[in-house]
């Protein structure tokens, strides 16, 4: 545990984000490279309509990961906090009622699947020619929600006590079982879509079970013992008031998804497989991006805990400027390899035709768009409840959804294709003026802070 507690307090400041963000970044870029592999698979198939069944069907799996994520990243941001004013014996509580909590919730979605199927093939927009698709998909997830909720989670509450490395693993080895079972069940199989959600619940259940090993080892301060269960303590509001702003980036993520793909089916079944295309190629901005800020998070959070303030700030601007550089390579990349990289997915002259403009689209935010996730994942790391809030709301929801709507109303096509950069640029304005209020009050605290320290040596000076 000491190794863990020197990357917060000792490492250098680059070193130390590095330490965290790099095993999150190969973590994401794995389950990048998963996702664009399910959907080249799919596309594999020679069938548009089975990649706009998996395009329609994200949303719902987005909605599982926002469960998920109530648990993983309101439990992952008070455990740091627990650390850094040294109250291990919570750091266990915690994790119990985040293991408990993500295992029930996963329960109740398998009866929300199987029950609700109907309603949900309506709501997600599908069509005559790819409701069968999207509900063979939707089966074999709903069956395996449990994993897909505690897979989420823990991969998050794991990283919280800094064991990044640990966090990585499971992750990383869920994903590439995925990766290797979509050929064998998409084509060999002849199983299409389900093969493609078997895959993804083997993959995360693989994912539970290497959690599992490294907390029951005994090495972990976290724990899944039920006597370590608790509610109070500030532990149920300490965690949902962090983990339900996250989790509403998902929903809403999910809930703005839907809304796109019904006006994009307006158009035909082609523009949905398009965007869909785009918006897996464009995960590889994302997530890397996502990875680095999701790194930093418990760096974060331990800090401020600890109220060093002026490191937490130095980790804030590193990993800021680590994002601006990936994001502007990638943005570049993106920008003259268009054609090339929708081609990797599918080879329909129609989807590619639509795809590129939508890619560079996409991408257009691409440079900056990391300082929206470490502004978002400091607030979390914090504890700041109500920016998490705004930003978790604004990007997905308040923002994207009336632009989408608007453009939708006033340039068509194009105006769906433009919504989501434009909502993009507009939530980083957002989440910058937010942290410099916030900056304001730390200040006074850093103020605080320097006179409590300098009362006993003006005192001894006295004496």
């Amino acid at each position: 545990m000491n190794s863990k507690i020197d990357v917060f307090e000792k490492l250098p400041v680059p070193k130390a984000v590095l330490t965290l963000a790099v095993p999150t970044v190969f973590s994401m870029l794995v389950t990048v490279i998963y996702n664009m592999v399910d959907v080249y698979f799919v596309g594999q198939t020679g069938d548009p309509n089975q990649v706009a069944a998996v395009s329609l069907a994200t949303p719902v799996f987005l909605l599982l990961m926002a469960f998920g994520n109530i648990f993983g990243i309101g439990g992952s941001s008070m455990i740091s906090r627990m650390l850094g004013q040294d109250r291990k014996d919570m750091v266990k509580h915690v994790s119990s009622f985040c293991f408990w909590g993500a295992l029930g919730i996963g329960v109740v979605m398998i009866a929300v699947f199987l029950c609700g199927m109907p309603f949900i093939l309506q709501m997600i927009g599908s069509s005559s020619n790819t409701a069968g698709y999207a509900e063979e998909y939707l089966f074999w997830i709903g069956v395996g929600a449990p994993f897909v909720v505690l897979a989420t989670a823990f991969s998050n509450v794991v990283r919280g006590e800094g064991a990044s490395k640990a966090s990585m693993v499971g992750m990383m080895a869920g994903t590439v079982l995925n990766i290797v079972l979509d050929p064998v069940m998409i084509l060999w199989m002849g199983m299409g879509v389900a093969g493609a959600a078997i895959a993804t619940i083997v993959g995360n259940l693989l994912t539970v079970i290497i959690y599992l090993v490294y907390i029951l080892k005994g090495r972990s301060l976290l724990s899944i013992d039920p006597k370590e269960f608790r509610l109070g303590s500030g532990i149920l509001t300490g965690v949902l008031a962090i983990g339900l702003p996250a989790s509403l980036n998902n929903v809403l993520m999910s809930a703005s998804n839907v809304i796109m793909n019904n006006f994009l089916a307006s158009y035909g079944d082609i523009p949905v497989a398009s965007m869909g295309v785009a918006m897996k190629a464009n995960m590889l901005v994302v997530m890397l991006q996502i990875g680095i800020a999701t790194g930093v998070q418990p760096l974060i959070g331990y800090s401020y805990g600890a109220a060093n303030f002026k490191r937490m700030k130095s980790v804030i601007r590193f990993s800021m400027l680590c994002t601006v550089i990936i994001g502007t390579l990638l943005t570049a990349v993106y920008f003259f390899a268009s054609d090339s990289i929708i081609r990797i997915f599918i080879s329909d002259a129609a989807v590619v035709e639509n795809g590129i403009p939508m890619l560079r689209a996409l991408m257009l935010a691409g440079p900056v768009l990391g300082i929206l996730f470490v502004f978002t994942n400091a607030f979390q790391a914090m504890g700041k409840a109500v920016p998490s809030m705004v930003l978790s709301i604004s990007r997905q929801g308040l923002i994207f959804i009336p632009i989408l709507f608007l453009g939708n109303y006033l340039a068509g096509l194009n105006g769906i294709i433009y919504a989501q950069p434009i909502a993009d640029l507009a939530s980083i304005l957002m989440a910058a003026g937010i942290f410099l209020f916030i900056n304001r009050r730390l200040k006074g605290k850093e103020s605080q802070k320097v006179e409590l320290e300098l009362r006993p040596a003006e005192a001894g000076c006295e004496l």
